[in-house]
This record gives structure tokens, sequence and C-alpha cells, in this order.
């Protein structure tokens, strides 16, 4: 499934807000990810991240797709294991000015663990799109705080 909405931000910035996994918790709509160390910030393809849940495992995420401030996918693995089989992608599209399309998208339709069917069926549309709302706020946020700094 995915979703759209356009953010009044440029894409640089939202970008680095998704790439920068410490930054994830703050915009998460899902309310599944409680924090990720800093430093991890994705940069190629094979990278991976470490993210603590709410749950309080951890997860190494595997990039799988990645152009810079355009496109980002990863797929979540329990730490030294495989994949497990569902996929978060980020697509962005700079339009005109600093408006800027973003596509979430959460495909899990490679899951094969009943286990976490539940879960991945929890994710809904109405989740992918809070967690466009709460990173279109801290984006927009973000431009207003570097606007009101002296320079």
């Amino acid at each position: 499934m995915s979703t759209s909405r356009e953010i009044r931000a440029d894409s640089a910035l939202i970008f680095e807000l998704i790439a920068g996994p410490s930054q994830q918790p703050r915009w998460d709509g899902n309310e599944n990810l409680s924090q990720a160390g800093p430093g991890q910030r994705v940069h190629a393809v094979g990278d991976v991240f470490t993210m603590k849940l709410t749950t309080g495992s951890v997860r190494e995420n595997h990039v799988v797709e990645f152009d810079e401030g355009r496109l980002i996918a990863w797929r979540p693995a329990e730490v030294g294991g495989e994949t497990i089989g569902h996929l978060w992608r980020w697509q962005l599209e700079p339009l005109h000015g600093s408006l800027t399309r973003v596509t979430h998208t959460y495909d899990w339709t490679q899951l094969t663990d009943e286990s976490r069917i539940a879960r991945a069926e929890w994710t809904t549309a109405d989740r992918l799109a809070a967690s466009l709302d709460r990173l279109a706020a801290l984006a927009q946020r973000s431009l207003v705080e570097d606007r009101s700094e002296p320079r």
C-alpha cells in the first residue's frame, strides 16, 4: 500500500529526516519506533541501520534501494537474521519551489511468517498518512526554525 502527499519543504530537508534513522521515531505514524543511535545516516544500497522498537526489540534495516534525495527503501530483519519479508519505501519528487511530493509505501507481500501477518495488516494507509503528516510538520517546523536563526 502507498500514500502520497505534498509537503511544503525542500526535498533535501525531508530526505535528511528519513535517511537519518535517529530522526525516524519523531515522525513514525505507526508509533512502532523507539530510538536509533546517532551517526547512522544512510548513504547507499547495502547500508544497514539499527532501530529499537517500542517493544524493546532491535531490528537491522537493510537498505535495498537508494537514490540520494529521491528514494530510500529498506527491509527489516532481526539482528543477525535474514530479512523478514516486508519493505518500507520513501520516494520524493521535487515539484516547484519548495514543494515536494512524498510517497510512503509499505509492502508486505513477501512476508511468510504467520505470526507477523496481523501486525502487517495493522499498518494501514491511515498509519502511512500519519507518518507523512508528522514528517511534514517536522520538516516545516525545521524551516521556520532555520529562518528565525540570526545570520
